[in-house]
């Protein structure tokens, strides 16, 4: 009898676990915050550097100027910080390739101004906290130093971008071999500095926030070849038909209104569900012996929690603040399900930021 009961215990046990539910929703609190919530509005972005069809600041106008309707206190962008960066140069047998992949050597800024990283950054943070409402030109080219030492070149853009002109030249920790990195001569067209560097020196912000997340590569194994193939397998079973009418779009790029319409089309509701399905759900339900699809998914979920984590941390002490998140638009979705988690978090909508 007492076996029966046992049994008959463990099985109870195992249907309660399987229809467990959240004993609590932390949505459920939303609106008892003590102040106004927190508006967090994320933009999903083309990739500029990787568009056939190459754009300038004048092809942004548009945009930026319904962005900066907004006003945002707050600004994050895709983007890995230096402190990430040093973490994956340290630990690169866990994160073979990483750095070189995502990261940028920070040396000549280092030598430029004698600091590495960590007391780069420790800098920056101490300079901000007692940052003057009218610095110096000679304080912004020191902060922009520093930016470029920390490994935060976005951040060093917006401070440059806040000189009068006549201030952009060498000296307080800048030197001929960082002007060229600020003055970012020859780069490609990047929607971290194309929009958020731009939007950022308009408002009068002091920076931009570095918030992409790379540890994530290392929550599944390297499985090489055998694993890329399955992923590329995955995405052709059926393919977005949003992600086609993107390119279209993109390939015909001219004015202002153009890009703006490309903003328009990939921050539609229905656009992110179908690009979704096709690529996260189409691995999801993909079957190999190793379950390959399920471990990219698995990876792109802690990707993702891990970026909006970081940006929770950035309005964190700034309670009632407005934060625009500028990121590729596949993730924007999974930032405005996670965010909308948070109690005092209200999302705003893209669309209508946008119309």
């Amino acid at each position: 009898m007492r076996t029966l009961i046992l049994a008959l215990s463990i099985m109870a046990w195992a249907g309660s676990a399987a229809a467990q539910t959240p004993a609590f929703d932390p949505r459920a609190w939303k609106g008892a915050q003590a102040g106004p919530p927190t508006q967090v509005l994320t933009i999903g972005s083309a990739h500029l550097s990787q568009m056939k069809t190459k754009v300038d600041e004048a092809m942004m106008a548009g945009l930026i100027d319904k962005l900066a309707a907004y006003r945002p206190d707050i600004i994050t962008i895709e983007a890995l910080s230096g402190e990430q960066c040093e973490h994956m140069k340290r630990y690169a047998g866990l994160y073979p390739g990483d750095f070189e992949a995502w990261c940028s050597s920070t040396e000549v800024a280092q030598a430029a101004i004698g600091m590495d990283v960590p007391a780069a950054q420790t800098e920056v943070e101490k300079t901000l906290s007692a940052w003057p409402a009218n610095p110096t030109p000679a304080a912004r080219r020191r902060l922009a130093a520093l930016f470029l030492a920390a490994g935060d070149k976005p951040s060093a853009v917006v401070q440059w971008r806040r000189l009068p002109p006549t201030e952009r030249h060498v000296g307080d920790g800048i030197n001929q071999a960082t002007l060229k990195l600020v003055e970012r001569l020859g780069a490609k067209p990047n929607e971290d500095y194309e929009i958020a560097a731009v939007l950022a020196a308009r408002l009068g912000l002091e920076r931009v926030y570095l918030v992409d997340d790379h540890t994530s590569d290392g929550a599944v194994p390297d499985e090489g070849k055998p694993y890329d193939d399955a992923i590329q397998a995955a995405w052709k079973v059926a393919p977005s038909k949003a992600v086609a009418k993107q390119y279209e779009i993109e390939a015909r790029l001219k004015t202002p209104a153009d890009v703006l319409d490309l903003y328009r089309f990939i921050n539609q509701p229905r656009v992110l569900r179908q690009n979704i399905q096709a690529d996260m759900g189409a691995a999801l339900a993909q079957q190999t012996p190793q379950l390959f699809g399920r471990q990219y998914v698995g990876s792109w979920e802690v990707r993702n929690l891990r970026m909006v984590a970081n940006i929770r941390a950035t309005f964190a002490a700034h309670p009632g603040a407005r934060v625009l998140n500028i990121v590729g638009s596949t993730h924007k979705a999974y930032y405005d399900a996670y965010l909308n988690l948070m109690h005092e978090v209200k999302l705003v909508d893209a669309e209508a930021v946008l119309r």
